[in-house]
């Protein structure tokens, strides 16, 4: 019964707290961590077992990574390369090295100062997207660039959960021992990957074509969980298993219905995690030594914003984008709980360090909008923002433009008209043998049931002209 319990207190905190702080625009991250502190220890004590709770909590992080791994598009990726890889690892890489440099200087050792300070360097996706969303600049220059930046701070983030573990060795492992096991991953990880080209497809079909839809989606958790259970057990994170398990999915004609079966789960499981992070958050921290908090918060901003505004200009950025992304992305992000997380399991930090680093990205969360309300409203395009604006349609060209709800005779003939006028088309069936029959043929099909709002979303409906049923 006492689990029982706690979920009723964690759902009727989540219920009454996250509304609030979203119609405060205050986001649901925080919200999540505000109903953490209020139930936590450190605020009513209605729940002590913070710990069990995390464990199961870290699945949300393990979905969020699968999914990170399975909307990613190297044809996208490839197109942005100059935005995402040049301009994000330079602020990510800069970022990190000198609040490194500063934190070794205040007295940290520097393996925890190295992961600090590259988790530091990661900004809040979450809140960028909210507040670009809102203020309608998603698709402006400075919007697109930041964008770019927040792409390339999401796939840092599965190096830098491998990495944790690798930093924890005492110094004596980190040669021969450190490349033996770092061998045995790869090695795990490229079994793996072959058996998932050459197995993962044929299973799926057999599932799909004789199972029903709990079946699959049995399946599609059992494929998440499995994959980062091997991989965890070869010495890496489950989260980075998960990516990798995307990463398989994400040229399967199962993509769009798997997506749409995780993505509840992942919501829920995610809101659980920043639940945990909020009810192991100790306030005393920042009453014990509130100028070194504050010194450190204001530290984290300045840098980052000088670096974002430097590396801005730097790619050809004019001065009042850099202002907009050095004012928007300064803040530190949800990863960063993941980062820390994974470094105090680890040993890697001790409980004062991680509740410093956790109090740090809160605070820089919470003046997020403040921070935000100085953008200008008026960016001027610059030369390099208006080849990147140029490349946009070239970047979203295989996004469809058509979404064919059914895959019968009469949905063939539709995508047939559609391949021959070279529009951008995705047909989505749920009976698995004209999904084959069709892909043999070269039809871009996907297994899915079209009935189901989450399938047409990931299909690309909400970016489409047009759905034919």
């Amino acid at each position: 019964m006492s689990y029982l319990n706690d979920t009723l207190i964690l759902l009727i905190a989540a219920v009454v707290v996250v509304p609030l702080f979203q119609f405060l625009r205050l986001g649901s991250v925080l919200g999540f961590l505000a109903a953490g502190v209020l139930v936590g220890p450190s605020g009513l004590g209605l729940i002590g077992e913070v710990e069990q709770i995390r464990s199961f909590a870290e699945l949300g992080v393990v979905f969020l990574l699968f999914i990170i791994g399975i909307e990613l598009k190297p044809a996208r990726l490839w197109l942005m390369r100059r935005m995402v890889f040049g301009l994000g690892t330079t602020q990510v890489v800069v970022t990190g090295l000198l609040l490194t440099a500063l934190l070794w200087l205040l007295d940290v050792d520097l393996r925890p100062a190295l992961i600090l300070g590259l988790g530091l360097a990661l900004s809040s996706t979450a809140f960028v997207l909210q507040l670009l969303i809102e203020r309608r600049e998603l698709n402006s220059g400075y919007g697109r660039s930041a964008f770019a930046v927040l792409l390339l701070q999401d796939l840092a983030v599965v190096p830098l959960l491998a990495l944790v573990p690798l930093m924890a060795e005492p110094e004596s492992s980190f040669g021969g021992d450190v490349l033996l096991v770092l061998a045995e991953s790869l090695g795990v990880v490229a079994l793996v990957v072959l058996g998932g080209r050459f197995l993962l497809r044929p299973v799926l079909q057999r599932i799909a074509h004789h199972g029903g839809e709990e079946i699959f989606l049995a399946t599609a958790l059992l494929l998440v969980l499995g994959i980062a259970t091997l991989i965890e057990h070869a010495g890496m994170s489950m989260a980075m298993g998960a990516f990798i398990a995307g990463l398989l999915i994400a040229d399967s004609e199962f993509r769009h219905q798997i997506l749409a079966d995780i993505q509840p789960f992942r919501g829920l499981l995610l809101g659980l995690f920043f639940i945990s992070v909020g009810m192991s958050v100790e306030p005393s921290v920042l009453l014990d030594s509130p100028l070194r908090m504050v010194g450190l918060l204001l530290a984290l901003l300045a840098v980052k914003a000088l670096v974002i505004w430097g590396s801005a200009r730097l790619f050809g950025i004019r001065r009042p984008e850099a202002r907009n992304m050095a004012l928007l992305l300064p803040q530190g992000g949800e990863f960063g709980f993941v980062l820390f997380g994974a470094a105090l399991v680890s040993g890697l930090f001790d409980n004062r360090l991680y509740q410093e680093a956790v109090m740090v990205v809160v605070m820089s969360m919470v003046l997020t909008p403040l921070l935000a309300s100085r953008i200008s409203n008026r960016p001027a395009p610059s030369g390099e923002l208006e080849e990147a604006l140029a490349m946009e349609p070239q970047a979203e060209a295989g996004e469809p433009k058509v979404v064919i709800a059914g895959f019968g005779r009469m949905g063939m003939r539709i995508a047939s008209l559609m391949r021959e006028a070279d529009i951008p088309y995705v047909a989505i069936e749920q009976r698995a043998s004209h999904v084959s029959g069709g892909r043999k043929k070269g039809y871009s099909v996907f297994y899915g049931n079209a009935s189901n709002h989450e399938v047409l979303k990931a299909a690309g409906v909400g970016e489409a002209e047009l759905l034919v049923i």
